[in-house]
């Protein structure tokens, strides 16, 4: 009996040993490497605006984004991380699942931004909150493309007028206009 004991300890040692190396190899392999920068790891910072919590203007909030390869890819990115919400002492303006759908950019740095229906569809506000959804996307958009000097905003392929009744959309929007 004591033999029997002794192999199937043996065993069961070599097992946990085994398991042991394999997982320590493989967390070697998952770890960052410690001498990656944005500029190796693809990784841009961008400056993000989000509604102040008194809801009397917006505060800037900057994050770490992969780097992308196209402006559409940058606006989308840029989108979705304002659709994804403050991570610090900031709250959303954006209605929720507001995605960047189609962008296009002339040569006079007018940036036509396409966006999901859910930006019209789902906002719920007055005149504050409208103000703040259009200023956190054309100070986002500006503070990240200097290319963008303007902007104008179409749901799911179509103009719109007005977010919320209170400010006019259907005319490009001047960064310059919205500090």
């Amino acid at each position: 009996m004591r033999p029997r004991l002794i192999a199937v300890s043996a065993l069961a040692l070599l097992a946990l040993a085994w398991f042991g190396l394999h997982w320590a190899r493989n967390r070697e392999a998952r770890a960052p490497s410690a001498g990656a920068d944005s500029t190796t790891a693809g990784v841009r910072s961008v400056r993000l605006y989000f509604a102040a919590p008194s809801g009397a203007s917006l505060v800037g909030e900057p994050r770490e984004v992969v780097e992308a390869a196209t402006l559409h890819e940058r606006v989308v990115g840029l989108v979705a991380e304002l659709d994804r919400g403050p991570r610090g002492g900031g709250v959303a303006a954006l209605p929720a699942g507001t995605a960047a759908l189609h962008v296009f950019l002339d040569e006079h740095g007018l940036l036509t931004l396409d966006l999901s229906r859910a930006f019209q569809q789902g906002f719920r506000g007055g005149s504050g909150a409208e103000y703040l959804a259009i200023a956190s996307l054309v100070r986002t958009l500006s503070a990240n493309l200097p290319e963008v000097k303007r902007v104008l905003i179409v749901c799911g392929g179509r103009p719109i007028v007005t977010l919320g009744g209170h400010l006019p959309l259907d005319q490009p929007l001047d960064v310059n206009d919205w500090p």
